[in-house]
């Protein structure tokens, strides 16, 4: 073979159009030909990269892009999860305090009005009040537009939103953590008895007295110490003592009954408006009873 660089033109079209050449020519565009038809090399190579794919590292911007997109996932997911957790519990929640427990600060959750008339008409008629009036209540509910309520806990509380079916604010109610707190006082029961509870240290009444005091109140009075008196009427046991807490949360004092269930002791906690339990007191201590409220009264 002549490696020799060609003379003249005869010499470069004789070594052009040689056998070699030609071959050469033909098998690279059989090659190229046989790629475009059947895309053999692609496959050749989409093999190669799915064998070695396990050891290859995980970097680059397409790695990276999949990895946000996994993570953007998964965190939607648990959003939807948590938010649909939230509306189950929020719709099912037997009091304010369930629904405020049941949000991290800053969430809100969507319920019905029933839902709310619900929980509003399962607190004693202070705490009631505290939230809003049953008039105004009453006439948020007769109007068409309110289609909905918003529970959104705050630092301070619940913030609670009634709205319409363009989720236009109707009106706006704070519950604030002292109410909430008083809320779950008013839930509260614990097993023992009074004598281990500290604060009611020296406040502490036989039952029979506490309630024959009681009945000496005047009716307005004797609503306002005791505003759920069938929650005890529904706890199995009799009510040995009651005691009167030295805190005043909201305008409320607390009251502990102690009920004999037989094999077992418990308190029951129910708040009082704070001038009503004075008057009370006042009588079980034999001192002279100011029958007109002193502090503002709630029928």
């Amino acid at each position: 073979m002549d490696w020799a660089e060609p003379r003249n033109c005869r010499e470069w079209l004789f070594r052009s159009f040689a056998l070699r050449p030609i071959l050469t020519i033909l098998l690279i565009f059989g090659i190229l030909f046989s790629e475009l038809r059947f895309d053999w090399i692609e496959q050749m190579l989409g093999a190669f990269l799915v064998n070695t794919n396990a050891g290859r590292p995980q970097s680059g911007a397409i790695w990276e892009i999949s990895r946000q997109t996994e993570t953007a996932r998964r965190t939607l997911e648990r959003i939807v999860t948590d938010r649909q957790a939230s509306q189950r519990e929020a719709r099912n929640a037997g009091s304010f305090i369930e629904i405020s427990d049941g949000l991290a600060p800053d969430q809100g959750v969507m319920l019905l009005p029933d839902d709310f008339r619900r929980l509003y008409l399962e607190l004693p008629a202070p705490i009631a009040q505290e939230i809003i009036s049953p008039i105004e209540l009453l006439n948020v509910f007769s109007e068409d537009r309110f289609t909905r309520t918003y529970f959104e806990k705050q630092a301070n509380g619940l913030q609670v939103y009634f709205l319409d079916a363009e989720n236009r604010v109707l009106r706006r109610l704070q519950i604030n953590a002292d109410l909430l707190e008083l809320i779950a006082q008013n839930e509260r029961s614990v097993d023992g008895t009074l004598d281990n509870l500290p604060k009611f240290k020296n406040r502490i009444y036989p039952a029979d007295q506490f309630l024959n005091a009681l009945e000496s109140l005047p009716d307005d009075s004797r609503r306002n110490v005791l505003p759920q008196p069938e929650r005890l009427l529904a706890i199995a046991g009799r009510i040995v003592r009651v005691g009167i807490s030295d805190e005043t949360i909201s305008g409320n004092i607390e009251l502990g009954f102690e009920i004999n269930a037989g094999a077992s002791m418990r308190v029951v906690f129910i708040p009082g408006r704070e001038w009503a339990v004075w008057q009370i007191r006042s009588k079980l201590e034999g001192k002279k009873v100011e029958t007109t409220p002193f502090f503002d009264s709630v029928p």
